[in-house]
C-alpha cells in the first residue's frame, strides 16, 4: 500500500502563476498598478495644491471628506450595475469618466484656474469613478482564475497596491516641487491611459444566472444573501473590528510632535511603516495558497493585528513625552530606540491586516456567487471605506475621555473580540478553500 505523498511546497516569495495562467489576468493587474500610481500621484498633488491656495490643513481633509458618501453611494450601485450587465463595459465607462476628470483637473492646472471647489467636485468624480472601476474589476477577476489562484491573485493585488501608495506619492512630491502642478496632472493623464489596455481586452463578461435591474430591490436582495451567508458575513465584520479600534494613524502628528519627537518626517516614517509591512507580506505570501482553512487564518491574522497595535501602544506608553516639540521639528529631535520599535510595530501591522485582507478578499471572491459578486464588492467599498473613519472617531473619543493611548485598548479590543467572533462562528472557523460556501 503506497503512502500518499504530500503537495510540494511552494516558494515562499509571491506566486505569479495568475499572471501566467491568465493574460487577460495579467494585462487587468499592470494597466491597474500603473493608473493607481498615477491615481495616488493625482490625490498627494491635488492636496498639495489646495494647501497651496487656502494654506489650510482642513481645506485639504474636507476633500477626503467631500467624497467619502458619493463613493459610497458608487459602490454599493456599481455593484449592482456590475450583476447586472457586461462588467466589462461597466469598468470601461467608469474608466473614461476616471480618465476625463483627470484631463480636466491637468487643463485646469494649465489654464491657471485656482479655485478650491472646482478642484474638490473633480476630484470626487475621479474618486467615484474609480470606485466603481474597483467593484467592477473584483467581480471579474473570479472569471478570468480558476479559485486556486485566488489567494496568489490577491497578494499579487497587494503588491500593486502597496506600488500604488508608496511610488505614487513619492511621485508627486518630487514632481510638483521640480516642474510644477500641471506637468504633475498629465503625467497622471498618461499612466492612467494603462488602465483601458487592460479593460479594452477582456473578453464580455456578463453576470451568471439570474439578474436584476439596479434599484432598491436588486440591492434589498444583496443585502438579503449577505444575511444568508455567514462566512462572507463575518469577513466583514472581523475587518469593522480591527479598523475600528486598531487603527492609530490620527495620532501620528502628536507622536511626531510630543512624544517619539522628528516631526513630520516621523509620521512619514510611521506611515511608511505601515505600507511597507502590507508590502512586504505580499511579496513572501508564495504559500498563502496552501492555507485550506481560510476563516481561520484570518482570525488569527487579526489577532496578530491587533497585538502589534497594542504594541505599538506600550511603546508609545513607555516612551518619555518630549517638551516644547512641534511638527517643524527635524529628524535629529526624535528618539532612535522609540522611533524604531514603533516603526517595527506598525510594519508588523501592515503585514498582518495584508494576510487577512488576501484571504477575506479570497473568500469573497470565491463563495459568493456570480451573479452576487457585484453587490457584495460594493457593499465591500463601504466596510473598508468606513471602517477606517470609524478608528478615526475611536481614537477621538478615547483621547477625549481620558485615555492616553488609544492603542492600548484598541489592541486589547481587538484580540478579545476577534476571540468572541471567532467561538461564535464555528462555520468560519471551519471554511475550506476546497469547498468554499458562503
Amino acid at each position: 500500500m503506497s503512502t500518499p505523498t504530500r503537495p510540494p511546497r511552494r516558494p515562499l516569495v509571491v506566486d505569479l502563476s495568475p499572471l501566467r495562467a491568465s493574460p487577460a489576468f495579467a494585462r487587468l493587474f499592470v494597466g491597474n498598478t500603473v493608473s493607481g500610481i498615477g491615481t495616488q500621484l493625482t490625490v498627494v498633488a491635488v492636496g498639495l495644491e489646495v494647501y497651496d491656495i487656502t494654506g489650510s490643513t482642513f481645506a485639504v481633509a474636507l476633500v477626503g471628506a467631500f467624497s467619502l458618501l458619493p463613493m459610497i453611494v458608487a459602490g454599493l450601485y456599481g455593484g449592482m450595475l456590475a450583476d447586472a450587465f457586461d462588467r466589462r463595459k461597466v469598468a470601461l465607462v467608469a474608466a473614461v469618466f476616471a480618465w476625463l476628470s483627470t484631463a480636466a483637473i491637468a487643463l485646469h492646472a494649465w489654464l491657471g484656474i485656482r479655485e478650491v471647489a472646482l478642484l474638490n467636485v473633480l476630484a470626487c468624480v475621479n474618486a467615484v469613478a474609480g470606485t466603481m472601476i474597483s467593484t467592477s474589476r473584483a467581480a471579474i477577476v473570479p472569471r478570468l482564475l480558476p479559485l486556486r489562484l485566488l489567494p496568489a491573485a490577491s497578494a499579487l493585488s497587494g503588491i500593486g497596491t502597496g506600488l500604488m501608495l508608496t511610488v505614487g506619492p513619492a511621485l508627486a512630491g518630487v514632481l510638483v516641487a521640480g516642474v510644477g502642478f500641471p506637468v504633475t496632472y498629465t503625467v497622471d493623464v498618461v499612466l492612467f491611459s494603462f488602465a483601458f489596455v487592460g479593460i479594452l481586452t477582456l473578453p464580455p463578461i456578463r453576470p451568471e444566472g439570474a439578474t436584476q435591474r439596479p434599484g432598491l430591490s436588486s440591492l434589498v436582495e444583496g443585502m438579503r444573501f449577505l444575511r444568508r451567508s455567514p462566512n462572507i458575513r463575518t469577513t466583514f465584520v472581523v475587518d469593522l473590528i480591527a479598523m475600528t479600534f486598531g487603527q492609530p494613524r490620527v495620532l501620528y502628528p502628536v507622536v511626531g510632535a510630543m512624544v517619539i519627537g522628528g516631526g513630520a518626517v516621523t509620521v512619514g516614517a510611521l506611515t511608511a511603516s505601515y505600507a511597507i509591512g502590507s508590502l512586504l507580506s505580499s511579496v513572501f505570501s508564495g504559500r498563502l495558497g496552501q492555507v485550506r482553512l481560510q476563516g481561520r487564518a484570518v482570525n488569527r491574522a487579526i489577532t496578530v493585528y491587533g497585538a502589534f497595535v497594542l504594541a505599538f501602544g506600550v511603546v508609545l506608553a513607555l516612551t518619555p513625552a518630549r517638551q516644547g516639540g512641534g511638527l517643524l521639528d527635524g529628524l535629529e529631535s526624535a528618539q532612535p530606540v522609540a522611533l524604531a520599535a514603533a516603526a517595527l510595530a506598525l510594519a508588523g501591522a501592515g503585514a498582518a491586516d495584508n494576510v487577512s485582507s488576501i484571504f477575506r478578499s479570497t473568500i469573497l471572491q470565491a463563495a459568493a456567487p456570480d451573479a452576487m459578486r457585484g453587490r457584495l464588492q460594493g457593499i465591500f467599498i463601504v466596510v473598508v471605506t468606513g471602517g477606517p473613519r470609524l478608528g478615526d472617531l475611536f481614537v477621538g473619543i478615547v483621547v477625549a475621555l481620558g485615555v492616553m493611548w488609544p492603542p492600548l485598548l484598541g489592541g486589547a479590543l481587538v484580540v478579545v473580540l476577534i476571540g468572541v467572533v471567532a467561538r461564535l462562528t464555528p462555520s468560519f472557523r471551519r471554511y475550506d478553500a476546497e469547498a468554499p460556501t458562503p
